[in-house]
């Protein structure tokens, strides 16, 4: 009587494994809703992200077993040594706490709640295939905006895929997309055994579907860290297979640019623009290396702990050439024109060496190192024991994606919990418990 109450039968298991996830499947699934109370407001994927992680601090407590080794409390929670000292030493105390929580939320909390949340690689694969079905959706609005000329602003026509983002955060779908593609890529290079083949072939055909919506998305720094993020994937997957899927890539984007109607001439003025940024920059690039500059005067100035956590804006035109202008043109996708101030060096890195000085840069980009050899040396070792590696290289992919991504942007907007999830599955594959490694 006991065998049997013990043994889960096998339609309750995915069930109950999807209940498990619930709050984490949450946080993806309302990525896409827009801001509670308008632009810079909190969104309904915050408040999810609240609730993932009292739902994940719960089960621990309730386990009454030690989640963590010393290394993941450690990796983990040395982020939040630099934030705290960088919220001491900001001159507004409001500021400050609002900061403090943002930025505990993204790089501390929520990645943890994460990689106490995930028991096994059916969980990662789970919640990988719910962030390709929020890119597929945002793609899909994104491709009809570009068809129906109702995206967002670009070179005066409404042609940029934003999908349910809005003007204000045109990185939000390209992030999504580009995340989505990724994982596709790392779920169909090795797929777990003795997995359907169907499988494979979707995750395929999703990686090729979310090509398109990437591209009109029209956004340079997405495009960079997609390609690199892709070949690092590839290659560590094998370099036969790089060199094949890498010739089937080139050949897609050859129809997709020849697909792309009255949009080609734009996409090949944007992609030859990435190698005139120090010969012809366009003003967004001048603005994005004022603020570069202004960034590191800030941090030489007070190196060791920077003008503190959300103070860069207080000390942007202290430190800024003539050459910044006073904000950046919105418009378009249901929102109307609006001029977005600049509140941030579009960097992340130097984001935080200004506010948070060298203490920041040790702690925070400290611990995404230590996430990025933690993942190889997982990926080596799976490898080595004959162990699929599907979510090693999706793992791989997607901090490879966001590190350099952060090179052209930061945190903010309604699509930043989408960082914390990445840094979450990242902290789950190289740091959790060996036994966690099999399905």
């Amino acid at each position: 009587m006991y065998a049997v109450a013990a043994t889960p039968l096998p339609i309750a298991a995915p069930r109950h494994r999807a209940l498990r996830l619930l709050p984490l499947l949450a946080v993806i699934a309302l990525l896409a809703t827009p801001p509670l109370g308008g632009d810079g407001a909190a969104t309904a994927a915050d408040a999810a992200c609240a609730l993932l992680v009292g739902w994940a601090f719960l089960r621990v407590i309730r386990s009454g077993r030690r989640p963590l080794s010393r290394r993941a409390v450690v990796i983990m929670g040395l982020p939040a040594v630099g934030i705290s000292v960088a919220a001491m030493g900001a001159a507004d105390p409001g500021t400050a706490v609002a900061g403090l929580g943002r930025y505990l939320q993204i790089f501390v909390l929520v990645p943890l709640a994460v990689l106490l949340l995930l028991r096994d690689r059916d969980d990662f694969r789970l919640a990988a295939w719910a962030v390709v079905g929020l890119a597929l959706v945002e793609g899909g609005i994104g491709v009809h905006q570009y068809l129906t000329v109702t995206g967002a602003s670009y070179m005066g026509e409404d042609i940029r895929a934003v999908g349910t983002f809005g003007a204000s955060d045109i990185m939000g779908m390209a992030s999504v997309v580009s995340c989505g593609l990724l994982s596709a890529v790392g779920l169909a290079l090795d797929p777990a055994p003795g997995a359907r083949p169907a499988r494979r072939r979707a995750a395929l055909c999703c990686a090729g579907l979310l090509l398109f919506p990437l591209a009109v998305s029209f956004s340079r720094g997405a495009w960079i860290a997609t390609a690199v993020a892709s070949l690092t994937v590839l290659l560590l997957s094998g370099l036969r297979r790089a060199l094949v899927v890498l010739l089937a890539l080139a050949a897609a984007v050859v129809v997709l640019v020849g697909a792309s109607g009255s949009g080609t001439r734009m996409l090949q003025e944007r992609l030859a623009s990435i190698t005139q940024v120090e010969s012809a920059p366009d003003q967004s690039v001048t603005d994005r290396y004022t603020m570069w500059a202004a960034a590191e005067l800030m941090w030489r100035q007070t190196p060791l702990t920077g003008v503190g956590l959300k103070g860069f804006p207080d000390h942007r035109d202290a430190h800024s050439s003539l050459a910044l202008s006073s904000g950046s043109d919105t418009a378009g996708a249901g929102a109307a024109f609006k001029r977005q101030p600049l509140l941030s060096p579009h960097n992340m890195y130097l984001l935080v060496l200004s506010e948070q000085g060298l203490i920041g840069v040790v702690t925070i980009v400290g611990g995404w190192a230590a996430l990025v050899v933690t993942g190889v040396r997982r990926l080596v070792e799976a490898r080595r024991r004959g162990a699929a590696t599907d979510c090693g290289l999706v793992t791989i992919g997607l901090l490879t994606w966001l590190l350099v991504d952060f090179f052209y942007g930061d945190i903010g907007g309604p699509s930043t919990p989408l960082n914390a999830l990445v840094l979450g599955l990242a902290a789950w594959w190289g740091l959790a418990a060996r036994g966690a490694d099999a399905p």
